[in-house]
């Protein structure tokens, strides 16, 4: 048989009794709380919520129609079984967070069980899971319809099997809904379509209410709790007599009715108990109701809850109230800051002045109506009806315990429940009253707007003097010195000390325009005043500022009051600060010193505002009350509620490079990941988004860093290795979960980064520095060696410059002294002969500075080898019966200066050769110029000794040097000797070593020579 609703009982899992949690405070009106909404149209749950529950771990669940769903306060994520086991079915009824941690889903085809991260199937849990129970035992029990084998509908869980229990048992046959352990005798209790039984092994008990027919299966019962009296709260699916909500106490039924609600009105859904014993009542049609010390409470759309159709209840283990309707889920918090407007009973809605009275009545002036409370009770004089004007402005209980009330522009005093007006002497009105104060002498003394604005005071209820302005400067407000005079604060932000008709003014620096906002002045002489730039302090002549650089929260003080515990309280345009007395003092002994503050902000229901006249006054027994322009506002010093459960940390998801990961201890991840996501949260559901976070990754980050309230962390420089990443948190009171959660990962290396390959690296990096080492040295010693031979080279080259040049000359000129020392007077020969031995000596004086000069500088003649040569011919050594020819064979190219000199060399002691030992009568020299340049020498003398030819004369370096210098600059030098035909030396020298730049080629030549046939005067280029 198939239902239309559906209901799961949401069981608190945790032993938090003891602990001072903040939670909803039932002495307050359900519009007080921090109502926060969900809806489905928003898109984070993508179907109507039908349960809801808790795990021990801290996450709430949320069943739908569409799947299940994980909450941590900020972020909704659709759940899914990690190793691909299903759900019997995606429509989910009823939750159960277990005392062990894990978490029953009971569904349209059958029971889960979330445990250990696996997802276990009952199958022979069959049919709709209507509700799941866990008793004291820790025995699972659940109710399921339809069931497939008929052996009841209310079973309990046995390891991987169940055991069920019906009508042989004693459980009716009826479409059970809920259950739950009403005692501690082990009895459950079981509401179906047409009664309330009692169960357990071997005893029945049905209670049917009077009105509950037993055949109609729409008006059974749909919810019920325990009170703490044992007895039971039961609703019903029907309104009528003896039906909506009834109170079932030793046995009997008793409707609720209350001057508020009658419960038999009511059409029910689903009863909850919450901790603190209110009892929270679902309607089928207008919302949710709450009961708590006779007194009811409602709330519904048209005060922003998500549906009329509420379906479950659950509370949290830090005291929020959850519930679920077919639009969404609602979540109601305590707020340290309660507000007090028309929803709680105030007759204005602007709310300008509020005055605490000792009696402890509460005194609220606005538009239209003066508001008192007293008790928790609103009552109003409301305008017409016993307030003698419309607009109520500065309010004031003077010493006798009378209140004088700024109606309009008059001023009156309410006693004994009536107005008694004060008049001025010319009976004209005071005007609008801003501020009023009683000093010590029983004066009353006014700050009136006028006109003309004025200061007035008042003594025995008669007028005794007026100030106008300028005669005392225009102000807004004003204070009683508690030994004489009075203080009051300009509009322009200055403070003016009246006393003994002497006006002393004290002005403080500040922007223009800024007016004092309120005046305080202390026991012991110090004075406060607030306003736009922050508060000004005067204490015995000094004067100083507190501000934001004092770690105020801004600057913008709007009232200011102290608790009865000497903390003060700040007003201001971005939260209700809390400052202690220590620091206060501290302030005044060090102007400039940080100071510790505490700021509630709308996160815990302050609303800022201005007010025009009192905005701040404190009860006898201790609450503070704010007035802000619209609403009032009210907090208890004695009751802040701390929540003293540090929230749970989690790491959610890993995701590296664009892939999802499980977030398991001892993740491995790929190599070369790059970028890398965590996800983490903290479960604090009382203001998540007060919750903070810090992270660190163990290395990596070697300090911890503050994301704030940001819960993702992104890593795109991490390399291969093993890193330990911790979070922790803190709650919405800054209470720290210092443990917090970790995991563990694995980033693999890839082959270049793996150790052996490291190892490898640095073998080869030692290697090749040894190689380099070593290249260096052998370079090192090659360029010595170079030099060495570069030395030796020279001073070879200087031996064969002295051989081939000055020592023959030398040789020659001892060859002309020997003539000319022959025995003879032929003074003829002999002069002769001394002349030949001056030309000789002077030629080997330039030889050997032509050598000399060699050795710092090169020649820088390019194209005199021809001349050279020429003149080489004409050497005095050559016999004059020896004919000497020489040919130039070739355009001349550009030489070479020092290869020049070296084919110089050569054929200059090749022909000084011949000319001495050929005895040859013809001497043949050809230059030619080509591809290669050539010098050949040929005589028909007597030819060259074969063993001299090859290893050169024994003290004679003339051969030697002609290969060495060949040699040098890369050349063939061929020496061709006979006997008979004399011999032939011929010098090969590559083109590309002695020409400076090199003869055109082949192709070259002959694109020149087509050019010139042509009748180009220029060469075409390639």
């Amino acid at each position: 048989m198939r239902i239309r609703w559906s209901f799961a009982l949401c069981v608190l899992l945790f032993v938090f009794a003891a602990l001072p949690l903040r939670a909803v405070d039932p002495t307050r009106h359900l519009s007080q709380y921090a109502h926060t909404a969900w809806r489905v149209q928003d898109g984070g749950l993508k179907a109507a919520p039908s349960a809801i529950a808790q795990t021990s771990d801290g996450y709430m669940w949320i069943g739908t129609f569409s799947g299940l769903v994980r909450f941590d306060g900020v972020r909704f994520v659709p759940w899914t079984s990690p190793d691909g086991v299903q759900l019997p079915s995606s429509q989910i009824y009823s939750l159960l967070g277990a005392r062990d941690g894990t978490l029953w889903i009971g569904t349209r085809e059958g029971l889960s069980h979330w445990v250990n991260q696996h997802l276990v199937n009952y199958p022979g849990a069959n049919g709709l899971i209507m509700s799941i129970l866990e008793d004291h035992d820790g025995t699972i029990w659940f109710t399921h319809l339809e069931a497939l084998d008929g052996s009841g509908l209310l079973c309990k869980v046995i390891g991987i099997g169940k055991r069920c229990y019906g009508v042989a048992d004693g459980v009716p046959a009826f479409s059970a809904s809920l259950l739950m352990e009403a005692d501690s005798l082990g009895n459950l209790w079981i509401g179906g379509d047409t009664a309330l039984v009692r169960w357990r092994p071997g005893s029945t008990a049905v209670y049917r209410p009077h009105g509950l027919k037993a055949n109609d299966a729409m008006q059974g019962v749909t919810g019920f709790a325990e009170d703490t009296d044992g007895s039971l709260w039961a609703g019903m699916a029907m309104a009528g007599s003896d039906m909506g909500l009834q109170h079932f106490v030793h046995g009997a039924w008793r409707p609720f009715i209350s001057p508020e609600l009658d419960g038999r009105t009511l059409r029910i859904r689903t009863l909850f108990m919450d901790s603190h014993h209110a009892l929270w009542i679902g309607s089928d049609t207008q919302g949710i109701y709450r009961i708590f010390a006779q007194r009811v409470e409602h709330f519904q759309p048209a005060d922003g809850f998500t549906s009329n159709l509420p379906t479950h209840f659950c509370e949290d283990r830090e005291g929020n109230v959850w519930v679920t309707t077919h639009k969404g889920i609602d979540k109601f918090s305590d707020l340290q800051v309660a507000t007090y407007s028309t929803r709680e009973g105030l007759a204005t809605d602007e709310v300008d002045a509020v005055l605490a009275a000792r009696d402890g009545t509460v005194w609220i002036g606005g538009s239209g109506a003066m508001d008192r409370i007293r008790d928790g009770k609103v009552t109003s004089i409301r305008a017409g009806q016993g307030l003698p004007g419309n607009q109520v402005t500065s309010l004031l209980e003077d010493h006798k315990g009378r209140l004088w009330v700024g109606i309009n522009g008059t001023l009156t005093i309410y006693e004994n429940g009536r107005f008694h007006p004060i008049d001025k002497p010319d009976r004209t009105q005071f005007g609008v009253i801003t501020d009023m104060t009683e000093d010590a002498e029983g004066n009353i003394w006014l700050e009136t707007i006028g006109p003309p604005r004025s200061l007035i005071r008042i003594h025995d209820d008669k007028v005794q003097e007026q100030f106008p302005a300028p005669q005392m400067p225009a102000a807004r407000r004003v204070a009683a010195d508690p030994s004489d005079g009075i203080w009051i604060g300009t509009r322009t932000g200055d403070l003016v000390r009246y006393k003994n008709g002497h006006a002393e003014l004290i002005a403080f620096q500040h922007d223009p325009d800024s007016q004092v906002e309120q005046l305080l002045v202390d026991p012991d002489g110090g004075v406060m005043a607030a306003a736009a730039f922050g508060v000004m302090g005067w204490k015995a002549g000094k004067k100083q500022m507190l501000t934001v650089r004092n770690g105020m929260p801004c600057n913008s003080v709007l009232a200011m009051i102290p608790d009865d515990a000497g903390n003060m309280w700040f007003y201001t345009q971005c939260g209700l600060v809390e400052m202690a007395g220590s620091e206060l003092k501290r302030w005044w002994q060090q102007p400039d010193t940080v100071l510790k503050t505490t700021t509630f902000d709308d996160f815990d229901g302050f609303q800022p505002g201005w007010a025009p006249f009192q905005r701040a006054a404190r009860t006898a027994d201790g609450p503070l009350w704010f007035a802000n322009g619209s609403v009032l506002q009210m907090i208890d010093p004695h009751h802040l509620y701390e929540n003293a459960l540090p929230p749970p940390v989690h790491v959610d998801a890993v995701v590296a490079d664009r892939k999802s990961y499980s977030p398991l201890m001892a993740l491995r991840l790929p190599a070369l990941t790059r970028d890398l996501e965590i996800d983490y949260t903290a479960l604090s559901y009382m203001v998540p988004q007060k919750v903070r976070f810090r992270y660190k990754l163990d290395g990596h980050d070697t300090n911890w860093q503050e994301p704030g309230t940001r819960r993702q962390v992104f890593y795109n420089d991490l390399g291969p290795g093993t890193f330990t990443f911790h979070v922790i948190a803190c709650n919405n009171d800054g209470l720290w979960n210092e443990t917090g959660a970790s995991l563990q990962f694995t980033i693999a290396p890839a082959w270049y980064q793996t150790v052996w390959f490291r190892l490898l690296a640095v073998f080869l990096g030692i290697a090749t520095v040894w190689a380099i080492y070593q290249f260096r040295v052998r370079q090192i010693a090659a360029e010595l060696a170079a030099r060495f031979d570069e030395r030796l080279g020279e001073r070879t080259r200087l031996a064969r410059e002295l051989h081939d040049t000055f020592l023959q000359t030398v040789q020659g000129s001892k060859i002309v002294a020997d003539d000319a020392l022959d025995p003879g007077s032929d003074n003829a020969r002999m002069r002769n002969a001394l002349e030949k031995l001056s030309i000789w000596l002077s030629q080997a004086v330039d030889e050997g500075r032509a050598a000399l000069h060699s050795l710092r500088v090169s020649t820088v003649e390019k194209n005199q080898l021809a001349e050279a040569l020429q003149r080489a011919t004409e050497n005095p050594q050559i016999p004059a019966s020896m004919t000497v020819t020489f040919s130039v064979i070739g355009d001349a190219v550009d030489l070479h200066p020092v290869v020049r000199d070296d084919v110089y060399r050569i054929a200059f002691e090749v022909i000084r050769n011949a000319a001495v030992h050929s005895h040859a009568s013809l001497l043949e020299i050809d230059l030619r110029y080509g591809d290669t340049l050539s010098v050949r020498v040929k005589d028909n003398g007597i030819g060259i000794d074969p063993s001299i030819s090859d290893h050169g004369k024994a003290g004679h370096f003339g051969l030697q040097g002609m290969r060495e210098r060949a040699a040098r600059i890369h050349s063939k030098l061929t020496i061709v000797s006979s006997t008979n035909a004399g011999t032939e030396v011929t010098l090969i020298v590559p083109g590309k070593v002695v020409y400076r730049n090199a003869l055109p080629t082949l192709k070259e030549r002959l694109m020149r020579a087509i050019s010139r046939l042509l009748g180009h005067s220029a060469p075409i280029d390639k």
